[in-house]
Protein backbone atom coordinates (compact mmCIF):
# COMPACT_ATOMS: atom_id res chain seq x y z
CA UNK A 1 0.00 0.00 0.00
CA UNK A 2 1.53 3.71 -1.06
CA UNK A 3 1.38 5.84 2.27
CA UNK A 4 1.38 8.94 0.36
CA UNK A 5 -1.58 7.49 -2.02
CA UNK A 6 -3.36 6.52 0.84
CA UNK A 7 -2.70 10.29 2.25
CA UNK A 8 -3.77 11.93 -0.36
CA UNK A 9 -7.18 10.50 -0.34
CA UNK A 10 -7.48 10.25 3.21
CA UNK A 11 -7.24 14.34 3.48
CA UNK A 12 -9.53 14.81 0.37
CA UNK A 13 -12.39 12.36 1.81
CA UNK A 14 -12.23 14.21 5.14
CA UNK A 15 -12.19 17.55 3.04
CA UNK A 16 -15.38 16.77 1.26
CA UNK A 17 -16.92 15.43 4.63
CA UNK A 18 -16.57 18.56 6.63
CA UNK A 19 -17.87 20.90 3.23
CA UNK A 20 -20.84 18.54 3.12
CA UNK A 21 -21.51 18.73 7.52
CA UNK A 22 -20.80 14.96 7.61
CA UNK A 23 -18.93 13.15 10.29
CA UNK A 24 -16.51 10.82 9.55
CA UNK A 25 -15.36 7.33 11.71
CA UNK A 26 -12.31 5.22 10.76
CA UNK A 27 -15.11 2.49 9.46
CA UNK A 28 -16.60 5.14 7.18
CA UNK A 29 -12.88 6.31 5.84
CA UNK A 30 -12.36 2.05 5.27
CA UNK A 31 -15.58 2.16 3.95
CA UNK A 32 -15.54 4.92 1.71
CA UNK A 33 -12.18 4.47 0.58
CA UNK A 34 -12.05 0.53 0.26
CA UNK A 35 -8.92 -0.40 2.00
CA UNK A 36 -7.71 -2.20 5.19
CA UNK A 37 -8.33 -0.73 8.60
CA UNK A 38 -4.63 -0.98 9.86
CA UNK A 39 -3.75 0.80 6.38
CA UNK A 40 -6.00 3.72 7.06
CA UNK A 41 -5.39 3.74 10.51
CA UNK A 42 -1.64 3.94 10.38
CA UNK A 43 -2.00 6.84 7.66
CA UNK A 44 -4.65 8.21 9.98
CA UNK A 45 -1.85 8.66 13.10
CA UNK A 46 1.07 9.74 10.88
CA UNK A 47 -1.11 12.71 9.28
CA UNK A 48 -2.20 13.57 12.86
CA UNK A 49 1.69 12.94 14.33
CA UNK A 50 1.90 15.66 11.54
CA UNK A 51 -0.20 18.05 12.19
CA UNK A 52 -2.85 17.23 8.86
CA UNK A 53 -5.09 15.81 11.46
CA UNK A 54 -6.83 15.81 14.20
CA UNK A 55 -7.92 12.37 15.16
CA UNK A 56 -9.32 12.28 17.93
CA UNK A 57 -11.95 14.73 16.37
CA UNK A 58 -11.53 12.42 13.09
CA UNK A 59 -11.35 16.40 11.24
CA UNK A 60 -8.79 17.86 9.63
CA UNK A 61 -6.78 21.04 10.70
CA UNK A 62 -6.72 24.00 8.56
CA UNK A 63 -3.46 22.76 6.78
CA UNK A 64 -5.03 19.40 6.25
CA UNK A 65 -8.04 20.90 4.86
CA UNK A 66 -6.20 22.94 2.68
CA UNK A 67 -4.76 20.07 1.32
CA UNK A 68 -7.75 17.96 1.19
CA UNK A 69 -9.62 20.46 -1.20
CA UNK A 70 -6.60 20.80 -3.67
CA UNK A 71 -7.06 17.13 -4.13
CA UNK A 72 -10.78 17.50 -4.87
CA UNK A 73 -10.78 17.87 -8.21
CA UNK A 74 -7.67 16.34 -9.08
CA UNK A 75 -6.93 12.34 -10.36
CA UNK A 76 -5.19 10.89 -7.36
CA UNK A 77 -3.14 7.73 -7.96
CA UNK A 78 -5.09 3.93 -7.16
CA UNK A 79 -5.00 2.95 -4.36
CA UNK A 80 -5.56 -0.96 -5.40
CA UNK A 81 -2.42 -2.33 -7.54
CA UNK A 82 -3.57 -4.06 -10.22
CA UNK A 83 -1.64 -7.93 -10.04
CA UNK A 84 -0.44 -8.90 -12.94
CA UNK A 85 -1.36 -12.38 -14.44
CA UNK A 86 1.66 -15.41 -13.32
CA UNK A 87 3.30 -16.89 -16.65
CA UNK A 88 3.80 -19.99 -16.88
CA UNK A 89 7.29 -21.46 -16.91
CA UNK A 90 8.41 -22.88 -19.89
CA UNK A 91 10.87 -25.68 -19.50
Amino acid sequence: MNTQALSAHVLRAMAIAQVEGRRLDLETLVRELGVRRGDVRRVVSALHREGYVDALRMRPTLIGFALGRSYAGELLPDLHRLRRPRLAAVA
